[in-house]
């Protein structure tokens, strides 16, 4: 079929050069744009049926390079880059943004007695717990018994640091206070993604050479990629839990706030929004999607394997998740 647009333009990687930090900020502000959950099936479905029929050589009459970037997209948006299978909604990365303002914002708002902290904590590590599940990095299965014990830690130790900070915020000022549901959202972080992801960590994850041929499978890896997403989740977390508690605590010292008080959390859902916009694709860009680690660091069976398929490979390449 005769096309309008080259055949050699790869697809399986980002538009943007990946090596450096605007490129991966300028594919993440795409794959992040909220927009795009909004997007049909039908929308999804044919942009899956584009990148498909180009990886095939097949290209759609009057297709333009800024359409096959489109569809490329909206493909990585809703589709799991190692399984190929549609990820659930609101765990995909363009449900980031409207998700964590709206859970975060009401976090920040609710936080003084001990049922709106029990809440909402469970709010958000039910709402981890999709977010982990669907975008976990290579192609293994996760067992409910997994699930469960990593979405129970998660959420027992965000509530326990809560309710901890709380009782000793009590004595220190209000603005102190506020800063209380970032502490458990941060301290979560750190068990819910490690035990979300600890088959990863037991049986290891794909690595590849630098044309994505699979190499084997490797703990180390998953290590590294695990501790790049937790530090990029609580770096996420941070602008919209650290700026937004010095606005509000000043707000709610004017007459409008005294008048309307139900407006707090309509006002902190907004201002958690506007940070999350900017600090959900950034933070996302800190470390290469398509991460890498030298072959010496592998394991040594794995690092036998290799020296014996590929003598003069350096460096193998893995998915990191998000």
């Amino acid at each position: 079929m005769s096309a309008d647009i080259p055949l050699n333009i790869n697809i399986k990687e980002p538009r943007w050069d990946q090596s450096t930090f605007i490129g991966r900020a300028s594919h993440f502000f795409t794959v992040t744009d909220p927009r795009n959950i909004l997007l049909s099936d039908a929308k999804l479905e044919n942009a899956r049926k584009i990148v498909h029929d180009y990886r095939q050589g097949i290209v759609a009459p009057g297709l333009t390079e800024d359409e096959l970037w489109r569809a490329k997209y909206i493909y990585d948006s809703a589709f799991h880059p190692d399984t190929g299978e549609k990820m659930f909604v609101i765990g995909r990365m363009s449900a980031q943004v409207p998700m964590n303002m709206t859970i975060t914002g009401c976090m920040m708002t609710f936080y003084r007695t001990t049922p709106a902290v029990l809440f909402w904590q469970w709010v958000n590590q039910s709402f981890n717990a999709v977010v982990n599940y669907t975008n976990r990095s290579g192609d293994a299965p996760i067992t409910v018994s997994q699930l469960g014990t990593a979405y129970v830690s998660a959420t027992t130790g965000a509530v326990a640091t809560a309710l901890g900070l709380n009782s000793l915020a009590k004595r220190v000022s209000p603005l102190i206070g506020r800063f209380v549901p970032f502490a458990a959202v941060a301290s979560a972080n750190c068990i819910n993604i490690p035990l979300m992801r600890q088959r990863e960590l037991k049986f290891g994850i794909p690595v590849t050479d630098e044309n994505g041929n699979r190499l084997g499978d490797s703990s180390k890896a998953a290590q590294q990629a695990i501790t790049q997403v937790v530090i990029s989740r609580i770096l996420m977390a941070s602008p919209g839990m650290a700026i937004p508690p010095f606005i509000m605590n000043a707000l709610e010292k004017k007459a409008f706030l005294k008048r309307f008080p139900w407006m707090s959390a309509p006002i902190q859902v907004g201002l958690v929004g506007i940070c999350l916009v900017f600090a959900t694709p950034l933070c996302c860009a800190l470390f290469p999607q398509k991460s890498s680690m030298s072959v010496s660091r592998l394991e040594p069976e794995l690092q036998a394997k290799i020296r014996e398929s590929s003598p003069g490979l350096e460096r193998v390449y893995f998915n990191k998740g998000l």
